[in-house]
């Protein structure tokens, strides 16, 4: 029997498949049957390997007897091919794979990313696997009724010479490759809720790695000079949205369930800073929150001439400028040490409030209608293939607005508010004169509106086919004389 295999898993309507950790877990376990090999790499469908010695060198961590009995995998960054030197879209996630994760690195490990991993698989077996318990009846109840499958899980302790895998017919493997791979085998088995990739969550690797990290498992970020793969990042807004609402759902869920990592996690074998590194993960999409407070309250009362903030000589003003000042500038050596140019703080910062005011919103509110039972579980796979027109966009560093109506729509009528409110509030400001008491809010409105300028380009300089519909721009400005008309009856109430 070949150990190079393809698996096409079952599907019926009738049976929830549970996506990709659905997927991850047939093929565990008919690979446990195939080769039963005691390391799994995993790869998404756009990676690639880019260098023959990465097992090599995961090895070098998973064979240390120092820390082999703990380690549960190995993880690289994932590095794209087709990121340009701009990045307009912020595709190569500097915060997470040059600062998060060799923070992270330093407790317990980093998490999963979905790719570019070394496993071990008896990590993902669970208790009674571990422990050597080997009682047929036991691991039936856990890992379902295939008798060859618990051999398997059985053999786990010996070394893989000895596994005897390769004895087998094929007519035999195949049988039980099938069975492991039909939608039913998983019925009253324990698979995705203490054995495997875990169901819980559409991150399956974010909720998989934190409960190997509650279990006692660590892990080790590895990021070699040469990339040990490559692969390809989204290059257009909207893969980058649909992608960063299947993100925010996923770990929304997470961080208001039980598993929340500051109450869960806390409980375990995890440590008190992982903890608050995972709870920060899974709780940053509600960053949307005093966003979207940021992008309109002010410039509402700025148009009333509502002062929110101190006079600029009053001494409460200097605690506000050491505030953005100080997140500003660790934002920037952060940036400057991971080898990247201020263009990247711009980008970033850029990329913050828009994931904030579209995918973060409604990733949440997904998370939290599934919640109260209004919606069942979703997963939209991120598009993989490159459209040619889309990429000539990108490579001349102009945004692409082909994209739904709900991710633009509040884009656009932030930057169209932000706009009634510079205009309007510097001409009160001119008339009345009290410049004192409205320049953080005029600041803040310069601030957004600079950051917004490829938004702005889209709306009103460019006629090419990625730019922003004129409808969208429309309906926006509809929106915003709405919520003009509303508050000047809230005000005047």
């Amino acid at each position: 029997m070949p150990l190079l295999v393809y698996v096409s898993r079952e599907k019926r309507p009738s049976y929830p498949h549970h996506f990709k950790a659905g997927a991850l877990n047939v093929l565990l376990r008919v690979s446990g049957v195939m080769s039963n090999s005691p390391y799994i790499l995993g790869l998404d469908c756009d990676m690639y390997s880019n260098d023959p010695s990465s097992a090599r060198q995961a090895m070098c961590f998973h064979l240390d007897p120092k820390i082999s009995p703990s380690l549960a995998f190995v993880q690289f960054p994932q590095i794209f091919r087709n990121i340009s030197e701009n990045d307009i879209y912020d595709s190569k996630l500097r915060s997470v794979f040059w600062v998060c994760w060799h923070g992270m690195d330093g407790l317990q490990g980093p998490l999963l990313s979905g790719t570019c991993y070394y496993l071990k698989r008896e990590a993902l077996y669970g208790k009674l696997v571990q422990d050597g318990t080997y009682d047929p009846m036991d691991l039936k109840a856990v890992f379902g009724g295939s008798n060859e499958f618990i051999k398997r899980l059985q053999q786990m302790k010996r070394p893989y010479e000895n596994r005897g895998t390769d004895c087998w017919e094929t007519s035999m493997v195949l049988r039980e490759a099938e069975d492991l791979a039909s939608c039913r085998y998983e019925d009253s088995t324990k698979w995705g809720k203490e054995v495997g990739f875990m169901y819980f969550s559409v991150v399956e690797d974010y909720f998989t790695s934190f409960t190997l990290h509650c279990k006692g498992w660590a892990s080790v970020y590895l990021n070699p000079p040469r990339p040990q793969f490559l692969g390809t990042g989204t290059t257009n807004l909207n893969d980058l949205l649909v992608q960063g609402t299947r993100w925010s759902s996923g770990l929304i869920e997470v961080g208001l369930s039980r598993f929340c990592p500051l109450i869960y996690g806390l409980s375990t074998k995890i440590s008190i800073l992982e903890a608050l590194a995972y709870a920060e993960l899974s709780l940053f999409p509600l960053y949307f929150i005093p966003a979207w407070c940021f992008g309109v309250i002010p410039q509402l009362c700025l148009l009333h001439g509502i002062p929110l903030y101190p006079k600029v000589l009053s001494p409460y003003f200097l605690v506000f400028l050491f505030i953005f000042l100080s997140s500003t500038s660790k934002q920037v050596y952060e940036i400057i040490w991971s080898g990247h140019s201020l263009h990247t703080w711009v980008n970033e910062r850029r990329h913050w409030m828009i994931k904030s005011v579209t995918c973060h919103m409604y990733g949440s509110m997904d998370a939290i209608m599934k919640k109260i039972g209004l919606r069942e579980a979703s997963f939209l796979p991120t598009n993989k293939v490159d459209d040619d027109e889309q990429t000539k966009l990108y490579e001349m560093g102009l945004f692409d607005f082909q994209a739904p109506a709900m991710f633009l729509i509040p884009l656009v009528g932030i930057v169209i508010l932000n706009m009634f409110a510079l205009v309007g509030g510097v001409t009160r400001a001119l008339l009345v004169g009290y410049w004192e008491e409205i320049v953080v809010q005029t600041f803040l409105s310069i601030f957004i509106l600079s950051v917004s300028y490829p938004i702005i380009e889209g709306m009103f300089l460019r006629k090419d086919k990625g730019s922003v519909p004129p409808r969208i721009t429309v309906f926006s400005a509809i929106g915003v004389v709405a919520v003009l008309a509303f508050w000047n009856i809230f005000v005047s109430v």
